[in-house]
């Protein structure tokens, strides 16, 4: 199986347009506190010209449905990414899939994950902490995923990824997806294009490996 990629915090057209080109299957814009927050007019504008088959999905942190939905309409998103405390219900009147944010510590409770089957189309599991909703930047036990795994639903597998080190987090994880930011920047809100090229290399690496 082919593993999806998803580049997140794009900030502007041109990293868009790059992502593209080094051929992720998905976008992310964060709509919520963070050095790569964006307002709904500039997601808008940095995702214009994505080709229609190209996935476009917004993150957010508790934010007012109302908001929510002003972005899914302006910004065009295919998807959403809730990273706060949503509940399987809210998850479920979404007016587009959504892609449920979990963290992982020392253990994976799947427990916490039960609720949300049925009301999310997809689980993204990233580095726990305490102080931030996702984007660590670290990763974390991997192996965690190979004793304990979600079933019956997809998931994103993020927190720290990188080109170099993509390619053992596939073999060990086998996950539906990867999820890249900070791992494939130059700076803090913008992409380099080396970066993109070789995380996209290492991951149909794994693939090709089986």
């Amino acid at each position: 199986m082919r593993t999806r990629v998803k580049i997140c915090g794009i900030t502007n057209p041109g990293d868009a347009a790059l992502a593209v080109e080094a051929g992720a299957d998905a976008l992310g814009v964060v709509l919520a506190p963070s050095t790569r927050q964006l307002s709904i007019a500039e997601a808008a504008r940095a995702l214009a010209d994505v080709p229609p088959l190209i996935a476009r999905v917004g993150v957010f942190v508790n934010a007012d449905p109302a908001f929510v939905a002003e972005a899914i309409e302006r910004i065009g998103l295919t998807a959403v990414q809730f990273h706060g405390d949503e509940t399987p219900e809210h998850c479920a009147e979404c007016a587009v899939p959504v892609i449920k944010a979990f963290g992982v510590g020392t253990e994976f409770a799947l427990a916490s994950v039960e609720p949300f089957r049925g009301s999310v189309a997809a689980l993204l599991l990233d580095k726990h902490d305490a102080a931030k909703r996702g984007g660590t930047g670290h990763t974390f036990d991997w192996q965690l995923l190979t004793r304990k795994r979600p079933g019956g639903v997809p998931f994103l597998l993020a927190g720290g990824l990188d080109p170099l080190n993509v390619f053992e987090a596939i073999r060990t994880v086998r996950p539906f997806a990867v999820d890249v930011s900070s791992g494939v920047e130059e700076r803090p809100g913008c992409k380099d294009p080396h970066k993109l090229t070789a995380f996209m290399a290492a991951v149909r690496a794994a693939d090709q490996e089986g």
